[in-house]
């Protein structure tokens, strides 16, 4: 997705102000999605325009991040995070160490890529890049180019379930493709309260549910991936401390799961810090 900073658009969309982000990404739903009872007075809302469930969150853990990392992308897997950071002639691809924010490993990707999503896919990761049209698959242990693939659009976030890639373009449209071929196979359209929602951003595929940044917001959406309605929502805005918000501190970005031990790390573009989050127990993500 686009570079952004905090007090200037980033290109090739404005930035819109403060208000209107909120009421874009939490419409109010007046009639659509709703209809009248019986006696025509009282409007019943239907499922899909049912409000997501707020879920509540404690920091378990506070880590370094570096902060020169426009962070685009972030996994977790064998112990370490993995990093796709962006720009345009500062993109690379990253192993890092959890607890001490140590880069162990890096590949910096061509200069006339805009880096964005990363997922892993048996013994590779995946990058994908903004407005290249070109997605970058390396060796997992040696982070050497093995291959790529192309597609049409833009390349914001990607994840993967046990059988598909999911992958933004920051539309509320999400794109399934096949791991073998990178051929899309089908689409997933993202609604919130029956309307759908737009610039979904990076993606994390946690106990059964897409997990998805949106941009320009300080929330993370819970997409249920059978029909693309947002069941939930993760709202952190005070996540980042003021103090810790230095010139350049970009937007909420980056979201990795440790499924063996049911941790989930957020951090966001050129930010200082990296949080472990618990959630709170909740029916809505698979156990």
């Amino acid at each position: 997705m686009p570079a952004k900073a905090s007090t200037a658009p980033g290109p090739g969309k404005p930035a819109a102000p403060r208000g209107l982000l909120r009421l874009a990404l939490f419409p109010i739903l007046l009639v659509a999605g709703s209809y009248c009872s019986a006696d025509g007075d009282v409007p019943l809302v239907t499922e899909a325009a049912r409000p997501p469930a707020v879920l509540e969150y404690e920091i378990v853990n506070t880590y370094p991040h570096d902060r020169g990392a426009f962070t685009q992308g972030l996994i977790f897997r064998d112990g370490f995070l993995y990093e796709s950071t962006g720009l345009n002639g500062r993109s690379s691809l990253r192993k890092v160490v959890l607890e001490s924010g140590e880069v162990v490993q890096r590949e910096n990707v061509a200069t006339e890529y805009f880096a964005e999503g990363l997922t892993d896919w048996k013994h590779s990761l995946i990058q994908i890049t903004w407005q290249s049209k070109r997605g970058i698959v390396y060796d997992l242990k040696t982070f050497k180019p093995t291959s790529g693939f192309s597609y049409t659009g833009e390349g914001w976030g990607i994840t993967h379930d046990s059988k598909r890639l999911i992958m933004s373009d920051g539309t509320s449209t999400l794109r399934l493709l096949d791991p073998k071929t990178f051929a899309q196979i089908g689409t997933l359209e993202v609604t919130y309260q029956g309307k759908p929602l737009a610039n979904l951003n990076e993606l994390e595929y946690v106990r059964g549910r897409i997990f998805a940044n949106v941009w320009q917001s300080n929330s993370i959406v819970v997409i249920d991936p059978l029909n693309g309605r947002v069941i939930a929502q993760i709202d952190l805005p005070g996540l980042l401390s003021t103090a810790d918000r230095g010139p350049g501190v970009d937007v909420l970005n980056g979201i990795a799961y440790d499924a063996r031990h049911d941790r989930l790390f957020v951090t966001g573009k050129l930010w200082p810090k990296l949080f472990e989050l618990r959630l709170k127990p909740t029916a809505l993500l698979a156990p």
